[in-house]
């Protein structure tokens, strides 16, 4: 440590110079007002690609952002290196509101929400109407997430060679659902154009677990040179497997419009939602609560859901799932 004398002066004392620089810090951040507009057509270890006019762009989040996260159909400001070349990097400064969020939790006691899509407008919930049998429940599950992010849904039953679509159509006809109906052979000709009377000038986030067909029906929808790779179901465990790994955006073949291709789900934890909000999946028994008890929880004796069933106003098995995820959603903050 140097010493001073008792009376030092200012020639005696030298300040180190900053190593950082004499600048000092600031909380202000630079605003970006000549960023380029983009949209993140997927996420890869903490790469980004984006689309920025008519060329893909590869970038990484900004410090700046702090922890928030862009996902696909973020719609983002970039700048830095926009050429698209190889080896290039972009960073994004900017996330724009989003009009719409899908999101779900892995499990309905998991804490951590994941956001899987952005700024969609449709929700296509794929369900096979055999190899593998529909999963009414989460079907239901799928709804209540589109309901309470903002999207429209739209069933769409694959696989109609193999068992009718009837049944399952008549559990959710009160629910006023749009649909469509396809077909194995249709998909391997190149069809589907039913299902792309419903995407043309939208953005559509197609969810469905393992072994649906939901990638293939993807590949059916956009440009050859697009397409994922697909699996098959297996025969023993009637289980498909998980080809697709990341959320994907891809223009509609054909007509202005997107698809996103998500991973295939085993489960969809609605631990983000708030239970009030559970029963706007289910309108066919909304005007039934009219009757109900102050903070009727839908699952007791006074609850006049109950009558509206008994009155033929909406299927016992819509009551019957709304009360399954009411009760998973009661326990969890248990």
């Amino acid at each position: 440590m140097r010493r001073y004398g008792k009376n030092p002066d200012e020639d005696d004392i030298r300040s180190r110079p900053n190593p950082r620089g004499s600048r000092p810090r600031t909380n202000i951040r630079p605003k970006h007002e000549d960023a380029a507009e983009g949209m993140v057509l997927t996420v890869d270890r903490g790469r980004l690609t984006c689309l920025v006019e008519d060329r893909t762009v590869v970038a990484m989040k900004a410090r700046e952002l702090g922890r928030k996260a862009a996902v696909v159909g973020d719609r983002v400001g970039l700048v830095g290196d926009l050429s698209g070349r190889k080896d290039t990097l972009a960073r994004i400064v900017r996330i724009e509101p989003r009009t719409s969020v899908l999101r779900r939790t892995a499990d309905d006691d998991d804490p951590y929400e994941r956001v899987i899509v952005a700024n969609a407008d449709q929700l296509a919930i794929v369900t096979a109407l055999a190899d593998p049998e529909p999963r009414p429940r989460l079907i239901d599950r799928a709804l209540v997430a589109a309901y309470d992010g903002g999207l429209e849904p739209l069933l769409v039953l694959t696989k109609s060679d193999l068992a009718p679509a009837e049944p399952l159509l008549e559990t959710y006809r009160p629910l006023g659902l749009r649909y469509v109906v396809t077909r194995r052979d249709e998909l391997a000709d190149g069809g589907a154009e039913r299902v792309r009377a419903h995407l043309e000038d939208r953005t559509t986030a197609f969810v469905g677990h393992s072994g649906v067909g939901k990638t293939t029906l993807v590949n059916a929808l956009v440009a050859k040179e697009r397409h994922r790779v697909t699996g098959g179901v297996n025969a023993v465990t009637g289980r498909g497997r998980h080809t697709t790994v990341s959320a994907l955006a891809l223009p509609l073949a054909g007509a202005a419009g997107w698809v996103v291709d998500t991973p295939g789900i085993r489960s969809f934890g609605l631990a983000h939602v708030d239970p009030s909000r559970v029963i706007l999946a289910f309108p066919d028994l909304v005007d039934g609560t009219e009757g109900c008890p102050r903070a009727c929880s839908h699952d007791e004796p006074d609850c006049a859901l109950d009558a509206w069933v008994a009155d033929g106003h909406a299927d016992p098995a819509r009551l019957y799932s709304l009360r399954r995820l009411l009760e998973v959603r009661h326990h969890e903050g248990d």
